[in-house]
């Protein structure tokens, strides 16, 4: 079965189908996957200080700034899309694609996740927090900066360009033996969540899409590897629950990895760090990510 004989076969299964469908075609566990690719990533600075005001000598005087964590009520797109407002930028420009692994490629994770930290290092005073997953990451300020005088423009054209030379001049530390064929390019634009319930409800819908999406890749491209014929893994479905179907396909879902989460550690010292930022992939959608960092939500 080509790629569009898959979409068309699996595009109205929900997810306990498509759970079925791993499990039993292909014994693959979609549970046990990595958390990278079920869940995305974060980028977060643990400390955060702002300076309150200067002494006659002009030396700083910072403090520590606290915070407070908000219920969960909406994570539907229509919910957190309303905040957004109609700024148009140039036409929307996507990665080339050079032969990445399908559903995820571990390289161009780590790329990302890398650029990620690059921007968060360079823009470590405003920006407290950031979530990535597939090829989008979203970057978040906080709610006192006056970067670039709080300009949309200038601020999405500054984290946009940086993440992209970023991207094309570490390219070869993670596909040494393939070259970029193309100029990459990303495209980006600016949200003001006038909350903070809303944005972690932005963020929760994120998190949540992860899942979807990667649930789906995963029996998309198990279906098109296993030279089935559409019909034949028709039949095998009919009547079949899609979570032992992942189950007899061996897709490890739980052990797949997540979205990915970016943070700043005052000692920089953590099993997987980038100088003062580590990454995780973690659950950012319950209340136990929120009160281990009040600080995000200051």
């Amino acid at each position: 079965m080509n790629g569009k004989e898959a979409w068309d076969f699996i595009k109205d299964f929900d997810k306990s189908e498509l759970n079925n469908l791993l499990f039993d075609e292909f014994n693959v566990n979609y549970n046990a996957l990595e958390s990278i690719f079920r869940q995305g990533s974060y980028v977060l600075k643990i400390i955060v200080e702002d300076i309150v005001k200067h002494t006659n000598n002009d030396a700083p005087i910072k403090r520590r700034r606290s915070g407070f964590v908000e219920e969960i009520n909406n994570e539907t797109p229509e919910y957190v899309r309303s905040f957004e407002f109609d700024s148009k930028l140039m036409s929307s420009t996507w990665i080339v694609i050079h032969e990445f692994v399908k559903p995820n490629d571990d390289r161009t994770l780590n790329l990302m996740n890398l650029c990620a930290v690059v921007v968060l290092e360079k823009f470590w005073e405003d920006i407290v927090f950031a979530y990535g997953v597939s090829d989008e990451y979203s970057f978040i300020l906080k709610k006192a900066t006056n970067l670039y005088q709080r300009r949309a423009n200038t601020i999405i054209s500054a984290i946009v360009s940086f993440f992209t030379s970023t991207y094309v001049m570490r390219w070869k530390n993670f596909f040494p033996q393939s070259e970029l064929k193309n100029p990459s390019s990303f495209d980006g634009r600016a949200v003001c969540n006038p909350s903070t319930e809303i944005l972690r409800d932005y963020l929760s819908w994120r998190q949540v899409d992860c899942h979807i999406n990667n649930h789906y890749k995963s029996c998309f491209w198990k279906l098109v590897a296993s030279r089935k014929s559409k019909r034949e893994a028709q039949n095998s479905l009919k009547g079949a629950q899609l979570e032992k179907k992942i189950e007899e396909l061996a897709i490890d879902y739980n052990n797949l990895p997540v979205d990915t989460a970016l943070i700043h550690q005052e000692n920089g010292e953590t099993p997987e760090n980038y100088g003062k930022v580590i990454v995780g992939h973690i659950d950012i959608i319950g209340p136990t990510f929120w009160l281990e960092h009040p600080n995000i939500l200051d």
